[in-house]
């Protein structure tokens, strides 16, 4: 039987990364065989996953932020070919995989690689697949114009900050909401559907969302008279604290209209659109969790199942 291997794809601003390279060299001592690509510009990580898939490695790693994991994800997902993704958390926000429980040092995030994948969702919205969240409203605008040089510096404050900083912007937007026995219509300030729990650096907007049930988890937070404290309590990570005006439902699929237009963040990529149709994708891919991690039904209290 040969040495296990694994086709590990880097951002490529993780180049010069001497942490990861010790945790690459110390699988490497423990049997694994890694091949490392990096990624240069828009369509290497899709070639580069269908390059791995070519080359017979059953594993591929996706190493970045939450943006990369994306990207790997659809890639993969897109290929077929039945090869599991392991995730090297190397983002700023990594919102995914704090919610998942998947380490944030490389070395123990690469040892994830000795536990068997489980099946888990994605997310599918505009012809796009996601395994985190999309968001709308004021704050996908705030993660989407955050700059890279103050996320580089303060990390995941750096979405507080920006939040805090464009408050005097702050707007409703108008949207219809539709999914199977739910309907809503009305200005909102935020909203999330989710295959995991939180955007933006640690927004928990689906603090309950199960990324193996086949479903999406909605939370919509309506315009309140007292906007910039309702959305405030969403930049501070409080989100439970306003249920009473949180609107909130777990669907198949879910329709949205907004005549005006929205702004949507697609786990850092963002998108302008007037329709969406949010689906799901049960079990599209084997995913290394943690055999704990809260994302998975079997871990999850039964009120979230």
């Amino acid at each position: 039987m040969g040495r296990p291997k694994a086709w590990l794809i880097l951002h490529g601003k993780q180049a010069e990364n001497d942490e990861l390279r010790t945790a690459i060299e110390a699988r490497r001592e423990d049997g694994w065989e890694l091949a490392v690509r990096l990624t240069w510009e828009a369509g290497d990580v899709r070639r580069l996953v269908e390059e791995g898939l070519a080359a017979g490695f059953p594993a591929i790693v996706a190493g970045g932020g939450d943006g990369t994991l994306r990207e790997v994800a659809e890639a993969l997902a897109l290929a077929g070919g039945g090869a599991s993704l392991a995730i090297l958390p190397l983002g700023t926000a990594n919102d995914f995989v704090r919610a998942a429980g998947v380490p944030l040092l490389p070395v123990e995030a690469l040892g994830l690689l000795d536990l068997p994948p489980v099946p888990v969702d994605l997310g599918e919205v505009d012809g796009r697949l996601f395994l985190n969240m999309a968001t709308g409203g004021f704050g996908s605008r705030v993660t989407a114009s955050t700059p890279e040089e103050l996320k580089k510096a303060l990390g995941g404050a750096a979405y507080l900050l920006a939040g805090l900083s464009r408050f005097s912007e702050l707007k409703a937007t108008f949207a219809r909401f539709r999914g199977p026995d739910f309907r809503w219509e009305g200005e909102f300030l935020a909203f999330g559907i989710g295959n995991g729990r939180q955007a933006g650096g640690g927004y928990p907007l689906c603090p309950e969302a199960l990324a193996d049930d086949g479903l999406l988890d909605l939370c919509i937070l309506p315009a309140a008279e007292d906007a910039v404290g309702a959305l405030g309590t969403l930049i501070s990570g409080r989100l439970r604290g306003v249920e009473s005006v949180a609107v909130g439902a777990r669907l198949p699929w879910v329709e949205i209209e907004a005549p005006q237009g929205l702004d949507l963040n697609l786990d850092g990529e963002p998108l302008e659109l007037r329709a969406l149709r949010f689906t799901t994708r049960p079990a599209a891919l084997r995913v290394h969790l943690p055999t704990d991690s809260p994302v998975l039904r079997g871990n999850a209290p039964p009120s979230a199942v």
